[in-house]
């Protein structure tokens, strides 16, 4: 945690809390736990930053009146509704999508992938439905500004859901009013990684997309960046190099780690000198650093434990009042 020095005149003055959060990855823990971050810290601004959605399938095998699993290599069984409905919900606490099967179908899925994409799909917006659902209920008439991006993990049939909602506000590739003072861009897109993500793009595309954003932002010292991707070496980048089978590199008997974040990110950033950036990307590299005069920050994520890691900022007239590292 890290507190600015603060004008004597701030109890009296406004200022605008921003809870930052990202990389929860179906954990529908989490998701709760952000619907309701904006009462418990006092928030003004919600935001989720990008990778909000799961990355696989768990298949629960009906077999006449009982269910089974395999979850972490561990076989689980449930021979009541009830016993069903806390499976379900354990499958969904670790970011994973539970779905009901019968022995032929769950053959016709192991028989062929497509099948499995197109199942994947479909209870993967099913979800994000109900969860725009939630926060609908729950922001609608509140004067808690709700903000869900897309992240670089994310497909790209996420996005109609998104943005259809008159509640929930998609700031994907625009600039947001936060406060009538601070304005907000969003970017989901991030750098090559291995696994050549949805949302993976070459730093050349991406530092195009960047400065279009910000040529638009009229003072980048009242904006904040939402950018998924961190900047390219700072703390916030860190990650084992892998080779070529996506396994560590070693050195000495020891992980090889590097810098993975985005150049152009980095440059976006040296450039404008926007107030604050907020990242993600990197679960493990919680924490902030400074950029010249802005102030970088990512909160990091265990949403597989079901722990909501988050960031509080409070800004006022252009200036970073403070911020604080939260978790729960």
């Amino acid at each position: 945690m890290r507190w600015f020095k603060r004008d004597k005149q701030e109890n009296t003055k406004k200022f605008t809390r921003i809870f930052f959060t990202t990389d929860i990855h179906g954990s529908e823990p989490c998701f709760l736990k952000f619907l309701k971050a904006g009462e418990f810290y006092k928030a003004d601004i919600l935001v989720l930053g990008g990778d909000i959605t799961g990355k696989q399938i768990v298949a629960i095998e009906k077999r006449n009146d009982t269910y089974y699993s395999n979850l972490f290599g561990q076989e689980w069984t449930a021979h009541t509704p009830q016993q069903l409905v806390e499976l379900e919900s354990h499958i969904r606490s670790n970011g994973f999508y539970p779905t009901v099967v019968t022995p032929s179908e769950m053959e016709e899925l192991e028989a062929d992938p497509s099948k499995v994409n197109a199942l994947f799909s479909e209870v993967m917006t099913d979800t994000v439905k109900r969860w725009i659902n939630l926060a609908e209920e729950r922001f609608r008439g509140s004067p808690i500004k709700c903000f869900i991006s897309p992240g670089n993990d994310d497909h790209f049939d996420l996005d109609p859901i998104l943005s259809s909602s008159d509640v929930v506000i998609n700031p994907e590739g625009q600039v947001v009013d936060l406060d009538g003072i601070h304005t907000m861009v969003s970017c989901g897109y991030a750098n090559m990684t291995p696994w050549h993500c949805p949302r993976d793009i070459e730093e050349d595309e991406l530092r195009v997309r960047l400065q279009a954003m910000l040529d638009k932002v009229k003072d980048p010292s009242r904006c904040i960046l939402n950018f998924h991707a961190p900047p390219y070496d700072t703390t916030l980048d860190s990650a084992p190099q892998l080779d070529a089978n996506l396994n560590p590199v070693m050195i000495g008997g020891q992980e090889s780690i590097i810098p993975v974040g985005s150049k152009a990110v980095r440059e976006i950033i040296e450039k404008y000198q926007p107030l604050v950036g907020l990242h993600g990307h990197i679960h493990e590299c919680r924490g902030a650093v400074e950029i010249g005069k802005t102030v970088c920050m990512n909160p990091g994520s265990e949403y597989s434990e079901g722990i909501l890691r988050g960031v509080l900022v409070n800004i006022s007239d252009g200036s970073l009042l403070s911020y604080q590292f939260v978790a729960g």
